[in-house]
């Protein structure tokens, strides 16, 4: 059964090999949304990510009871990088079953520790149904990222680090996927200061655990898209979901613009790179999800940093765009000499910075004797992004905005 005392317990074993993250103060953010803003920097863990934790504190009783056979486990990639690591320290075999579409990056990181990679099934839910399949044909134990009492007591161990560097925290925020670093923060919080708030984020893409709470019940949806991979959670357990109903007071949805704008904050506000699930937390407080007395004493968990390079690319590529830092004009100019130069000259004199372009005459969209100039902008701002706009309409370029 999982309580306060399991929780202990697991923190004497994971404290073998997980690094005690920072759990340190956000001034930009507290300013922005009018709390005391915490981060707990789980995106600094060995392997990237929380689940370590969890994945060991399983392994390590495994070897307690004398079990020396290999582990199975699915995963998205932060919990198979944790049971790979686990496995390597106990010097014990690691199959590890993910989805087809799982980045680079994570599987490179689980091959790192010595671990076998299978790659099947679009999505986590399927590719558990092989990991269990293979599992139980192998006579092999199963590590569940989730729904296990021993990972999500190793999850657990992250609130008592919270709670024993800051004092008076008025409430908590987590990342919401399968439940089981909820599940575990919240038990053990509530059982050591049972009036801060346990508040759940989880992507709109990925809704199951927030559609089950509301009802009540373990709801299961078709599908799951998000760029938050790490909670891209088909089906709702009613294992979390019953640790979730008797301690979180609420869950709340993130859209994935909202992610995005966050993983590109921490990024350049807080010179953290966090992955799509770690950034959740941050993104419900910037776009004022999370309804508290002002000043409260807020700690937020960063669950994960393992985000795939091109997609962080793409994130930076759209964050700039929406916030007005970059603009892309496609714009129709006679073609004659000078034509460029005196497009470009008017670009300098309004100071937008000229980062990519591209001059097509022969497109058979255009009328004969003009050009089409393709030009993306370094801006200032939407005032900025204006005065571009209407100095073009004065010197009569006829043009259209690329999104």
């Amino acid at each position: 059964m999982l309580d306060l005392k399991s929780i202990e317990e697991a923190k004497k074993r994971v404290q073998q090999v997980a690094y005690r993250t920072p759990f340190s103060y956000a001034p930009i953010l507290s300013e922005m949304s009018g709390y005391e803003v915490f981060l707990k920097k789980e995106n600094l863990q060995i392997t990237g990510a929380f689940k370590l934790r969890g994945a060991f504190n399983r392994v390590a009783t495994l070897v307690e009871r004398g079990s020396s056979g290999g582990v199975v486990a699915a995963s998205a990639g932060n919990h198979a990088q944790g049971v790979a690591y686990s496995a390597d320290y106990f010097n014990i075999d690691a199959t590890i079953f993910m989805p087809d579409s799982t980045p680079l990056t994570k599987v490179e990181g689980v091959k790192r520790f010595g671990a076998d990679v299978i790659l099947k099934g679009s999505n986590y839910d399927e590719a558990y149904q092989f990991a269990m399949e293979y599992a139980t044909e192998n006579n092999l134990e199963f590590v569940h990222p989730f729904t296990d009492e021993e990972v999500i007591a190793g999850q657990g161990t992250i609130a008592l680090e919270m709670l024993e560097e800051q004092k008076g925290l008025d409430a908590v925020i987590v990342p919401v996927g399968g439940g089981g670093l909820i599940s575990g923060i919240a038990t053990a919080i509530k059982a050591v200061e049972p009036d801060i708030k346990i508040v759940g984020v989880a992507s709109a893409g990925a809704s199951a655990m927030k559609e089950s709470f509301n009802m009540k019940r373990a709801i299961s949806t078709e599908s799951v898209k998000t760029i938050a991979d790490g909670i891209a959670v088909r089906d709702a357990s009613p294992i979390t979901l019953d640790y979730i109903l008797k301690s979180v007071d609420s869950i709340e949805l993130v859209s994935e613009d909202e992610i995005a704008e966050a993983i590109l904050y921490l990024l350049e506000k807080q010179k953290l790179l966090v992955e799509g699930a770690g950034a959740v937390g941050v993104s419900a407080l910037l776009h004022n999800k999370i309804e508290l007395p002002k000043g409260s004493k807020v700690g937020v968990v960063l669950s994960g940093g393992n985000i795939d390079v091109t997609m962080l690319s793409v994130i930076i590529e759209k964050g700039l765009v929406n916030s007005k830092r970059k603009m892309k004009l496609s714009v129709v100019m006679v073609d004659r000499p000078g034509s460029l130069m005196e497009f470009t000259k008017i670009l300098t004199a309004v100071g937008a910075n000229i980062v990519q372009i591209g001059y097509d005459r022969t497109s058979i969209d255009l009328e004969f004797g003009d050009a089409v100039v393709s030009v993306h902008l370094e801006t200032k701002g939407e005032r900025h992004q204006e005065e571009i706009r209407e100095i073009l309409r004065e010197s009569g370029f006829r043009f259209k905005e690329e999104h």
